[in-house]
């Protein structure tokens, strides 16, 4: 029989779940209800005994102190109207999952098959609410439709024995596994059909390419030997479309692009990938000579890096944009669960030891009316900043760095930037842990979790626009307690050399994992059958390329077999012998013994046809606004600073641990309150050393509005710039980029594919002129490319976004650089020039305008700088130093004063400018390079020193009173305002969320 559990706060005890969702039903929906309980519920489909159900009930299940407990009877009270929400027949129930355990633990025996924990949520609304507000409000806020159903009750339909009826959320299925041939000999309108409703996101020459592999006359013959017929299977249709997608091949990065510039000159680009971003860093690289430091770029699942003799550096940043328009909170948390597992599973394996985390969001105070199956900015930003929260901190892995950008844009799709940090032993006995290699002979092992219908086309899916026929089944929800249990068995399996390979199923699950692995050897043998499954009804294709989470696919040699299955289960984690690796040349699958794929090697990996774009870079025509100086600057920068782009994000940052682990040493949030804006994340991963990880970023597609060159270089000098601030070492210093774009293809729904696609090529020609000019290897990244909402005649596409993450080394830590002030008396010096570069400014958005002179970076200026900034920070000269971004010197000026304590005095007349500049262009200008640094009176001489012959002005002093004050070119008082006030306009606008 199934048991309902039913768990609530006592009277008295104040529900903070029902109160913040009374807030946020109010909020979203406009419906004000008097009060919202919560109940939480567990139905237990088990075989268990009225005393073993009594003691989960009142153990693991609730605190005796504060809660109360229902079996088989309704807790719900006082209410008007019910809603129960649950997680649909088939979808990750982590809580579930984690009941059961208990269960087990405490009665010492397993659950049997279709035995089960579902968990629910039920919500007592009362004030007046109907049924047809409570479904607004089921339907509207409390439930995800995609994942989750919901029942609805008034109080007068309680059901006095049981609540609410019992339904057990399982799936049963009587589908038998059927293999399809699929008819590839047809027309090309029934070729590009069978793509678009198959969600194969194949074009026609792709699928024609297909059509002409089938047709071969020595293809057919070798099918024919393994018992297949002449029409490739569904399974060998979905591994192709897998392994082809955008999302996987990256095929618009490998196309060849014909070019022409605003000269009418005309360039042929064959890849960009190769040439402008593997091109930068083997240039780097042959430069570095002895000096190199990169292990492994751009052939594992992260880049690796040397930390120190004994110890590299691991670095992978993901985006998860298109699952998170779906399902906010299952997309974010299979983000971030998802690029744990690159580091991990990069090598022979690592330890985890940070994640960083950028958003891109519309405003969550958006008031326009929404698209169809669009959900709410503000719903996205919480699911979004829940699911990565709930990801990160349950996996014990510290959150130290992030930023959250704004534009309406992102209202078709958000992007969602995960990012995971980790420490690998340089050797593992006598082999290179970043070195791996599938053997012939290794059998092919899952471990983890187990496959289910969840991330079923996750990579096609991800390979188009959102639009009404994204499908349901690409969602995922991760679940990082079962991926932590993993992680720490194969930490200990790769110390004992128990396996020779080791990768994540991320994109495309084993048809990825186990097809990429396969390149090593040159084939292999993997059996569908044996996979280990949520639930019954999956068909051999579904098993083949489900991204269900959890996962990892490892080579395990077969005198290490026994050993590596005998671990697996002490440790109580899954592990399934699936097949194994041989060199036959091909993709070979089986489904009870009979061969349901068999795909040349060769033709999977190399077969797809290379794209070919065209671009052309035509500048659009652009003014520079005639705008009145401020009649009151103190109104100006307390606007500024809290417009969504620069104001507090510590409502988010509170939400992440950054303290597990005991490493981080330049937190989120620094100075006298610790809620002041650090630049970057200082990280000490080994306790018996001193040396340090510093990670940063940049990021600033605002100005992809007039250049994606400059835009590009601005992104570039950001991470760099934000990075030695607190004290990275310039030279020794990697990044990583990740690119968010809109289609760029021409076709009839991009019109204006020519011009995004060289948007495209300009920002990959900064990226290697930036890059080689700077010294900073590229050692990984990721492209999204297919960034739009189109549905109907509405077509929403994200202004193009590149996120470039920062990582690298700092000898002691002891000498790393916050940017709060530290003490009245101190020296303000400002680093770098002023120039009319507003541009894409903040300044310029506040007042409506665009503007045209984005900032621009001189390389070789900038490099200098900052190798300078760097000695004076080993030297000991430098109190703080905060760069300047968003907001220009006024905001820099601003944040430094409330994140000390102290105040400020500054003279405009001071600052180093290209030429004479009005006041409010020096104040909010966001030229690059800049940086606002503290100097003690007593350190000022060698400071000067230091820098004499380069751009460092003393434009003031840190005061005792806590007052920024601002003098114009004149002497005249611009600025006069208290820190405490400019503080409160900084925080005041995402306080609540």
């Amino acid at each position: 029989m199934a048991w309902r559990i039913v768990v609530g706060l006592k009277d008295g005890v104040t529900d903070a779940r029902g109160e913040r969702v009374r807030r946020e039903i109010g909020h979203h929906l406009g419906i004000e209800l008097q009060n919202v309980r919560t109940l939480d519920v567990y139905t237990v489909d088990a075989l268990l005994s009225e005393e073993e159900v009594e003691a989960a009930a009142l153990g693991p299940f609730s605190d005796p102190v504060i809660q109360e407990v229902a079996i088989n009877r309704p807790l719900a009270h006082d209410f008007d109207i019910l809603i129960e929400v649950g997680f649909r027949p088939g979808v990750t129930d982590n809580v579930g999952r984690t009941a059961r355990e208990a269960i087990q633990y405490l009665t010492g025996r397993k659950f049997q098959g279709g035995e089960g924990v579902y968990t629910s949520t039920q919500y007592l609304l009362t004030g007046g609410v109907d049924k047809e507000a409570a479904e607004k409000i089921a339907a509207g806020f409390l439930a995800n439709g995609l994942i989750q159903r919901w029942n609805i009750l008034s109080a007068d339909e309680l059901d006095p024995a049981m609540g609410v009826p019992v339904t057990v959320p399982k799936v049963t299925s009587d589908v038998q596994p059927v293999v399809q041939a699929m008819d590839l000999n047809v027309a090309d309108e029934q070729l590009l059909k069978l793509s678009r409703d198959g969600m194969l996101a194949l074009n026609l020459e792709e699928m024609k390419t297909l059509q002409a592999y089938a047709a071969d006359p020595e293809v057919r013959q070798a099918r024919a030997a393994v018992g297949l017929g002449a029409d490739l299977t569904d399974v060998e249709l979905e591994a192709l479309a897998q392994t082809w997608s955008e999302h996987c091949k990256h095929k618009i990065f490998s196309a060849r692009i014909e070019y022409t510039d605003e000269t009418g000159k005309q360039e042929t680009i064959n890849s960009l990938f190769k040439t402008y971003i593997v091109g930068a860093t083997r240039d780097i690289r042959a430069k570095l000579g002895e000096k190199d430091f990169c292990l492994s770029v751009f052939k594992d699942n992260a880049g690796v890096i040397r930390f120190n003799d004994d110890w590299s550096l691991v670095f992978k940043v993901e985006t998860h944009n298109s699952p998170s328009a779906l399902d906010p909170y299952g997309g974010a948390l299979t983000g971030i669960v998802g690029v744990n597992r690159d580091p991990f599973g990069t090598g022979l394996g690592a330890r985890l030891i940070f994640n960083t985390d950028v958003f891109c969001f519309a405003s969550p105070f958006y008031d326009k009316p929404l698209p169809p199956r669009l959900l709410h900015p503000r719903r996205i930003f919480e699911g979004v900043v829940e699911g990565v929260e709930h990801g990160g901190n349950k996996s014990g892995v510290p959150t130290v760095n992030g930023s959250i950008v704004f534009d309406e844009r992102f209202a078709g799709k958000p992007l969602v930037y995960c990012g995971t940090a980790a420490i690998m032993p340089a050797r593992i006995g006598e082999r290179l842990c970043h070195e791996k290699k599938a053997q012939v002979g290794d059998h092919i092992i899952m471990t983890g979790g187990r496959i289910g219908k969840d991330g079923i086309h996750g990579a096609t899916f991800s390979s188009e626009e959102l639009h009404e026929g994204s499908p349901v089944t690409a969602v995922q929800i991760g679940d990082p307690i079962t991926q932590r249990r993993m992680f720490d068995f194969l930490t200990i399996a790769r110390d004992r050399g128990l396996y020779s390979s080791i990768t994540d199923n991320g994109a495309g699950g084993l048809s990825s994992s186990v097809g990429e692995m396969g390149e090593d050897t040159g084939g292999f043998e993997l059996h569908l059958d044996r996979a280990p499954l949520k639930y019954p009804g999956l068909q051999p294709w579904e098993i083949l390329i489900s991204e269900a989470q959890e996962r990892m696919t490892l080579a395990v040699p077969p005198h290490n077999l026994e050993a590596f299955m005998a671990l697996a289960a002490e440790m109580d984690v899954e592990a399934t012998d699936l097949g194994v690796f041989n060199d036959s040349g091909y993709f070979h699958c089986l489904y009870e013994g009979k061969t349901v794929c068999y795909l040349s090697m060769e033709f999977i990996h190399e077969g797809v046809p290379q794209m070919v774009i065209p671009a052309r870079w035509e500048p659009k025509q652009l003014s520079e606004p005639e705008l009145a100086q401020p009649a009151d600057y103190n109104a100006t920068l307390k606007g500024l600073l809290g417009r969504l782009d620069i104001c507090s994000k510590e409502s988010v940052v509170r939400r992440y641990d950054h303290e597990v682990q005991a490493g981080t040493v330049i937190k989120p949030l620094v100075g006298v309150a610790n809620d002041g804006p650090s630049d970057a994340a200082v990280f000490r991963p080994l306790f018996d050393s001193f040396e340090g990880v510093v990670v940063s970023h940049g990021i600033c597609p605002s100005y992809s509005d007039i250049d994606t060159y400059h835009m590009m270089a601005c992104a570039i000098d950001e991470g760099l710039r934000n990075y030695v601030a607190v004290g990275g070492d310039v030279e020794h210093v990697a990044g990583l980029d990740n690119f968010c774009w809109c289609d760029p293809v021409k076709s009839e729904k991009t019109p204006d594919g020519e011009y995004k696609a060289a948007q495209l090529v300009r920002a990959n020609k900064a990226l290697y002129d930036y890059c080689t000019a700077l010294g900073v290897p590229l050692i990984s990244g990721k492209d999204s490319m297919k960034n739009d909402y189109q549905i109907g005649d509405t077509k929403i596409s994200i202004p193009p976004t590149v996120l470039f993450s920062v990582i690298g080394k700092i000898e002691d830590v002891r000498q790393a650089v916050s940017m709060d002030v530290k003490r009245p008396g101190d020296l303000v010096y400002l680093l770098g020039v002023t120039r009319d570069e507003l541009g894409g400014s903040e300044y310029y958005a506040s007042q409506g305008q665009l503007g045209k002179n984005v900032p621009k970076v001189d390389a070789g200026y900038a490099l200098d700088l900052y190798k300078a900034l760097n000695r004076a920070q080993r030297e000991g000269l430098i109190a703080s130093c905060h760069d300047l971004s968003d907001g220009g010197l006024a905001v820099a000026l601003a944040e430094k004063a409330f994140a000390g304590g102290f105040g400020i005095r500054a003279e405009l007349g001071k600052v180093k400018t290209d030429g004479a500049l009005r006041e409010d262009k020096i104040l909010f200008s966001e030229s690059q390079s800049r940086l606002l640094v503290t100097v003690r009176p007593e350190k000022r001489a060698g400071f000067e020193a230091l820098f004499a012959g380069r751009d460092a002005a003393l434009i003031g002093e840190v005061t005792e009173a806590p007052v920024v004050e601002i003098l114009g070119t004149q002497g005249q008082k611009l600025v006069s305002a208290d820190i405490n006030q400019l503080k409160e306009a900084w925080q005041a606008p995402l306080r609540e969320l």
